[in-house]
């Protein structure tokens, strides 16, 4: 039986960043429903180096599991900072259908979900990314790919110049990107990027980088300040930036919205033009199931390589 195999290259020519984002919106909506169903996701320690993740979920009719690697340190040694491999197999039939690299599946979806974010949860206004890495890469692709002007800022300038280049846009400072209508923060976790009193009235942030335990981009007393939005309250309440704050005793389950039930219209949105958003993202499974279910639909227009079990 041959099984295509889907290498970064061949992921993001199968699925351009505004299918990502209809995909994942649909998986978002999906879930909300209970069409889709997500296993919590396991995290295996190996600290302080980094870890690894196995993330299941079940949805039209296919089963996926993620292996991947979250080690942040890789780059200094010219390695990628997130490796692994997504199974997508038939649901009716338990057969394997096709596999892919988890990395490129991991900034499609992680694009997806900070754009998408940010157009439910945002104001119109200049955007900004903060974190030039092959994720935030994505993200900006997907900013460009929707039309919406987009600023860059990273610690690594040269980093950022690439990620610019590529898209047209600008790089800017620190200061400048914290100050766009739309900002989103896909860095390493490891200090916040938002202390106590630093977001504006208007300002949505979609945070994209604290996605284990241990990291933060926001002050706990930032984000119970704001309005909080999250992935998923499960996930997030236990790994992500609300978890601390949950930790704090300062945000309960009913402070916090999840994004799928907004866009499933069974939860209200943005509350005002001056109310500030905060989207807390960990990453969920059936945010792979959709860039994988994207990528197979377009398994026959690529020379794709296989392998045989």
């Amino acid at each position: 039986m041959a099984i295509p195999v889907f290498s970064r290259a061949h992921v993001e020519a199968a699925v351009s960043p505004e299918r990502a984002l209809e995909a994942v919106r649909d998986a978002f909506v999906a879930y909300a429903r209970g069409e889709w169903t997500m296993p919590p996701k396991v995290y295996v320690p190996a600290y302080p180096a980094g870890d690894f993740r196995a993330m299941p979920a079940l949805g039209s009719g296919h089963a996926l599991l993620k292996w991947v690697t979250s080690f942040p340190g890789n780059p200094a040694q010219g390695l990628p900072t997130v490796s692994g491999l997504v199974l997508l197999s038939d649901a009716s039939n338990g057969l394997l259908v096709a596999a892919l690299d988890a990395g490129a599946v991991t900034a499609l979806r992680t694009g997806a979900a900070a754009v998408l974010a940010a157009e439910t949860l945002g104001t119109d206004g200049d955007a900004a990314v903060i974190g030039a890495g092959v994720n935030g890469r994505a993200v900006a692709r997907t900013f460009a790919a929707r039309g919406r002007p987009v600023v860059v800022h990273d610690l690594d300038e040269t980093r950022a110049r690439a990620v610019a280049d590529e898209l047209g846009a600008a790089v800017v400072a620190r200061d400048e990107a914290l100050a766009a209508a739309v900002v989103v923060t896909v860095t390493p976790g490891r200090e916040p990027v938002f202390p106590e009193g630093s977001l504006r009235p208007g300002q949505h942030v979609s945070l994209m980088g604290a996605d284990g335990p241990g990291k933060a981009e926001i002050a706990v007393e930032e984000l119970a300040r704001v309005r909080v939005f999250c992935d998923d309250w499960e996930q997030a309440s236990h790994n992500g930036d609300l978890s601390h704050a949950v930790e704090a005793g300062r945000i309960t389950r009913a402070d916090a919205t999840q994004l799928g039930d907004v866009l499933a219209g069974t939860a209200q949105g943005r509350g005002g033009v001056d109310e500030i958003t905060v989207f807390d993202s960990t990453g969920l499974a059936i945010q792979d199931l959709a860039i994988a279910l994207a990528a197979t639909e377009r398994a026959m227009d690529l020379d794709l390589p296989t392998i045989d079990l």
